[in-house]
């Protein structure tokens, strides 16, 4: 298949257009979801409570002509709950399988760190490996499959820490902050508007699926790709890194890079795609050492200071 850029960017711009029907501001946000759901990865939104990341992903599916499901985490959700569990018939005295709400394009994980251990660990082949398996018999999910877990950073009780394997299987982190005070006026204005709630699919799933085959298309230089490696070993040699990005930060890397460059209306990779979403792909991933953390130094710092270090090819 080859690539008609300009397809996708017809694509991209009715999907942000309609977006911006009730999102104020937050393009960039956006973008970086639609590059993780086209890249077929996962995505972490992390904000203070009242900041639209609800509203944001509910956008976004509502755009896409998508099945989507809302799981909402609380401590006593099973896994059960989540992938399904097998019913038995009175009828026909057989058992048969419900589905749970994993079963969907889009899922929606609400304050995913609400969740018992066991229950986010549920989470954990579906995201992986596309599938879940209930009394040894495995089911498929559908295709495009993409969940989208929110959590709040402030919150310290009656939450579970999401564990290392969790967290690396998400393609990305995405944080949503404040508005500006221009944007926040106009988010006063739309409020009749959001309400209402205008929006409808612009693309359907299959116009999806066709883009997300387009991603192998997009040509990566062989030295992109050692900046990308350079990129990512440097995160495990810093002083203030115990744990460094993983192989599976340097796959989600480069198909980020990939899926920016395409909405971005190219079928090649520059070193600013790379640099764009090196951030969001990797900050989430490392693990800071004591000293890092008595001193302030975060991961976002962390990451810039690696970017600036890393030649540029």
């Amino acid at each position: 298949m080859s690539i008609d850029v300009g397809y996708v960017k017809n694509i991209i711009d009715k999907i942000m257009s309609e977006v911006g029907k009730v999102i104020v501001g937050k393009r960039d946000k956006v973008k970086l979801i639609l590059c993780a759901l086209l890249a077929k990865g996962h995505v972490l939104v992390e904000g203070v409570p009242g900041v639209a990341k609800t509203l944001i992903v509910k956008a976004i599916a509502s755009t896409l002509g998508l099945e989507f499901k809302r799981i909402q985490m609380t401590p006593d959700l099973l896994p059960s709950d989540i992938i399904g569990t097998y019913v038995y018939n009175p009828k026909t005295g057989d058992f048969y399988f419900r589905k749970g709400p994993i079963f969907a394009n889009i899922v929606m994980v609400d304050e995913i760190n609400r969740a018992s251990p066991k229950t986010q660990s549920a989470l954990l082949e579906a995201m992986q490996e596309r599938c879940v398996t209930v009394e040894g018999v495995t089911f498929k999910l559908p295709e495009p499959f993409m969940v989208i877990a929110t959590q709040n950073p402030i919150e310290v009780e009656g939450v579970f820490p999401l564990p290392e394997a969790q967290i690396d299987r998400f393609m990305v982190k995405v944080l949503i902050g404040y508005p500006t005070r221009d944007e926040a006026v106009e988010i006063l204005r739309k409020q009749k508007v959001i309400d209402e709630w205008p929006l409808s699919p612009v693309v359907s799933a299959s116009e999806v699926l066709k883009i997300c085959d387009m991603i192998w298309k997009v040509y990566v230089d062989e030295n992109i790709m050692y900046y990308i490696i350079d990129i990512v070993e440097s995160t495990r040699k810093h002083p203030y890194v115990k744990l460094g990005a993983s192989p599976r930060a340097a796959v989600a890397l480069y198909l980020m890079s990939k899926a920016y460059a395409l909405i971005s209306g190219r079928d090649y990779v520059i070193p600013d795609d790379v640099k764009y979403v090196a951030q969001p792909v990797l900050a989430h991933r490392l693990i800071l050492t004591r000293e890092a953390e008595l001193e302030g130094i975060t991961t976002d710092k962390i990451i810039e200071e690696v970017l600036r270090s890393v030649p540029v090819p």
